[in-house]
């Protein structure tokens, strides 16, 4: 029977696995920090394969490089051996939420999340330090091997320390920073699904360098654009220029797989823009504007020069320097340098007008001209109606004027939550809606703060009636002893981020009561821990033989039954949101994850007869304790049960 490993993937082993398949002979054997034999890569091998030429020492060549570059590569590709533990005393309808919380190191959280929510996270926005010299960043131990690394990340930091002051005198001032942030993008862009986007928020310290950190691990053709958020209006702070504004840098998985952006149109455009209102024909009463069917600057297209009659039976045409033969409607000519078009070919222009979308204007004022090129006496227009705009929506521009800190600090007054600098709830519901986050649709932010991205998922499922479920992972990091934080009650971030989602949950639910009873306030609020295994687990030939009666149970101690089945989850990819129920089976506790996608028995002494009632419910997956078996005849007749009552499930040990 197949044991589950218990630690997340080895990044640097596929990838040497995918380069065997396409260049076997670069695949080499060498000998690892303890002396044993692994596959490496011959990588001046590999540069030869991939060059036209013959490769002669390094080359010149544009790319993005800081000191603990290859160290924070490591970090992000090597395996750690740690799990997420469910705190069902400080969730929110643990048992039927969708919506996850996350305490602890956000580069380990993106580890733990790889098989589950690989592709697919619709939106990621991250609001990570900004380096203002004045900030904290992550520490990551990145000094050791990678095999060093890997033992090291089993166990916790006996330090415990998980920050680091950047004061700008520092000498890595941007390469700490750069180190910190760079596998966890990463990591971040396998969650990402192939329409997916993540949207960064960042001073002007860092921008250039996010930029170039983006291009690399997302490539800059998905770069899709930087909007400019104002802060606030005004001030005195600064030298040479009050900072007013931060940036938002947007990437695309796929730029090819994303979906257009629309965003509500605001009601200053309907007052301003839709002023007409149709007098006759299907869409009588409905709201429009007119847009000219010629404009100079339209491209030169074929099939788009021709006549349109006018009421009066006048013919018209763009100006130019060619003119169709004949004098009718519809007769077409291909346009030369100089010569204007119509925006549609005559077919789509003959069938809009049958849908009353065309226009005619008696006006003094027309560069339109008659057949023998003298100026003509009509203007001829499209409609574009608010109800389809509505719909549609239309498309944002990249200066957000209306989420300013302001808002965000009255947002977090109002619900009674100490906070400096949030963001605001209504800028992340203003990214899910341009980027089409549709019901069922995963939203991440795994630099969560005080919780704005869960508030607005929250806030934006209950306006929309739809399922949102959002992803938060916050470092437990301490509040001052002397803080505002503090004294109300909040020891660390992730408390104050915790208690904002649970307060603004329950005033949204109150609010949409009778419109939405069925809205998801909830959270399951899992935390990142040490593995539940023992180290045995992992290095079983290191135990003595005169340990082994400690060593007995491979389990920790304190480690409960929905700690490992957690882990299961974690190892075997399975989704954390899906509900989870507890039968006594024979005896046994025995949980099943949405209805049968995964039984796990972890009781001591199990018996054939829990055995056999567990394979008659079929389930996907099946997974026991080690030592439930009490010997290797009963773990042998486990599988023979299986085989015989379902030969489709999958059965493992842990």
């Amino acid at each position: 029977m197949e044991k589950l490993k218990c630690h997340t993937p080895d990044f640097t082993q596929e990838n040497i696995q995918r380069l065997a398949a396409l260049f076997p002979h670069c695949v080499v054997e060498a000998k690892d920090d303890q002396g044993h034999l692994t596959k490496a890569i011959d990588f001046d091998q590999l540069r030869q394969e991939l060059s036209t030429s013959v490769v002669e020492g390094p080359r010149e060549r544009y790319h993005l490089d800081w000191p603990g570059k290859r160290e924070a590569l490591l970090a992000a590709n090597a395996p750690i051996a740690k799990t997420l533990r469910p705190c069902r005393e400080e969730s929110v309808n643990f048992d039927a939420t969708k919506n996850l919380f996350i305490e602890g190191d956000n580069l380990d959280a993106l580890k733990l999340l790889q098989e589950t929510y690989l592709n697919r996270v619709k939106m990621i926005y991250i609001d990570p330090p900004y380096n203002t010299g004045h900030d904290f960043i992550y520490k990551d131990d990145f000094s050791q091997s990678a095999e060093g690394y890997r033992v090291r990340t089993y166990q916790k930091d006996d330090s415990g320390q998980h920050l680091v002051a950047n004061p700008e005198s520092n000498g890595r001032f941007h390469s700490d920073w750069l180190q910190m942030l760079y596998p966890r993008l990463r990591l971040a862009r396998n969650l990402l699904s192939d329409n997916g986007i993540i949207f960064v928020s960042i001073g002007q310290e860092e921008l250039g360098n996010t930029l170039s950190l983006c291009d690399e691990v997302f490539g800059g053709e998905n770069f899709v654009t930087i909007c400019s958020r104002v802060m606030k209006k005004g001030g005195q702070k600064g030298t040479h220029f009050s900072p007013c504004v931060d940036y938002i840098v947007a990437y695309a998985k796929s730029i090819a797989d994303l979906n257009p952006f629309r965003e509500e149109i605001s009601a200053n455009l309907v007052e301003q823009v839709y002023t007409k209102v149709a007098e006759s024909g299907p869409r009588k009463g409905e709201k429009f504007r007119s847009m000219g069917l010629y404009q100079a600057m339209l491209e030169k297209r074929a099939n788009q020069r021709f006549y349109i009659e006018c009421p009066d039976g006048t013919l018209v045409i763009p100006p130019g320097q060619s003119f169709p033969s004949s004098v009718k409607e519809g007769e077409q000519v291909t346009p030369n340098d100089g010569d204007g078009v119509w925006r549609w070919t005559y077919s789509r222009y003959a069938d809009e007008k049958r849908q009353d979308n065309v226009e005619f204007i008696k006006s003094d004022r027309t560069s339109l001209v008659k057949p023998d090129g003298t100026p003509a006496e009509w203007n001829i227009y499209y409609k574009i109606w608010l109800n389809d705009r509505l719909e549609d929506g239309q498309l944002p521009g990249n200066i957000l004027e209306r989420f300013e800190s302001r808002h965000s600090s009255a947002e977090l007054k109002e619900l009674k939550i100490p906070f400096d600098f949030p963001k605001p709830s209504a800028l992340i519901k203003f990214l899910m809606t341009i980027c089409c986050v549709k019901s069922g649709d995963i939203t991440l932010d795994f630099f969560a703060g005080s919780g704005t991205t869960g508030h607005a998922a929250i806030e934006m499922a209950a306006e929309s009636r739809t399922v949102l479920p959002f992803i938060c992972v916050q470092l437990p990091e301490m509040t001052k002893p002397d803080s505002d934080e503090c004294r109300h009650g909040f020891a660390s971030i992730a408390d104050i981020a915790k208690e904002r989602i649970r307060r603004a949950g329950q005033r949204i639910r109150d609010a949409h009561a009778t419109t939405f009873s069925s809205l998801d306030v909830g959270f399951r609020v899992l935390k990142v821990d040490s593995s539940n295994m023992e180290d045995v687990y992992y290095a079983p030939d290191s135990v003595k033989q005169s340990d082994l009666v400690t060593h007995e149970d491979n389990i920790k101690r304190g480690r409960t039954p929905e700690d490992l089945l957690f882990q299961v989850l974690v190892d075997w990819g399975v989704d954390l949101s899906l509900p989870i129920a507890q039968e006594v089976m024979a005896g046994k506790v025995v949980f099943f994850v949405d209805g049968n996608a995964l039984a796990a028995c972890f009781d001591a002494s199990i018996s054939e007869e829990l055995v056999k009632e567990m394979a008659r419910r079929k389930p996907l997956r099946a997974v026991f304790r080690d030592s439930s078996y009490g010997g290797d005849s009963v773990k042998i007749n486990v599988e023979q049960i299986f085989k015989l009552l379902s030969p489709a499930t999958e059965l493992r040990s842990s």
